[in-house]
């Protein structure tokens, strides 16, 4: 699938006088399933329009990226947008695939500081596996984002579906596949990443 990197920037074209917050994700991120617009990264532009106007969202997000792409990825996007905040949104693909949770880590580490070396702050969004990948796997795979938030200075959203697969019905708020949330959720992701992200925009 393309990526899909594009800014939501609501206005003449012209280069944004406000902060610029880049979101590099997985399908989480890149509208899978949903139709355009309506995704949380472009809830976050409309938020953002009416709390700081100026503030441009590029958002780089692939759908079925891992933390090996966005780091191969991530050089180019810091040169191209420059942005003041890196929303990094990435491993729920390595952990489906069975990747080393030691490369996960070591690829969330080295965006979170390659970013921070062009002056940008940092917010990490944690994932959560299923009680089927076993009980160690999991607690392992949680850890690992406050682990790489605190050895790189970064924020931290412990769980970027909170509220959406954990609920009493996990398949209330997702789409038919049961993998990707649907329209009705967005809000309630950008929601969980909105207390973390405001912080850096101060």
């Amino acid at each position: 699938m393309l990526p899909s990197t594009w800014a939501q920037n609501p206005g003449d074209g012209k280069i944004s006088a406000g902060p610029t917050v880049l979101v590099v994700g997985d399908s989480l991120s890149a509208e899978y399933g949903l139709k355009r617009g309506s995704g949380w990264v472009a809830l976050l532009q409309e938020r953002l329009s009416k709390e700081r106007p100026g503030a441009r969202v590029v958002n780089a997000s692939i759908s079925g990226d891992t933390t090996s792409g966005g780091r191969s990825r991530l050089p180019a996007l810091l040169a191209q947008h420059r942005p003041n905040i890196v929303v990094i949104e990435l491993g729920g693909n390595d952990a489906l695939r069975g990747l080393a949770l030691s490369m996960t880590e070591d690829n969330l580490r080295s965006m979170a500081q390659a970013s921070r070396k062009t002056g940008a702050k940092v917010l990490l969004l944690g994932m959560q596996m299923p009680p089927n990948y076993g009980a160690q796997y999991s607690a392992k795979f949680t850890a690992l984002y406050k682990q790489v938030a605190n050895q790189s200075q970064s924020a931290l959203v412990p769980f970027f579906l909170k509220g959406v697969a954990d609920r009493p019905d996990p398949t209330e708020l997702f789409q038919s596949d049961r993998i990707h949330p649907n329209e009705q959720a967005q809000a309630r992701m950008l929601d969980n990443v909105w207390p973390e992200l405001k912080k850096l925009l101060k």
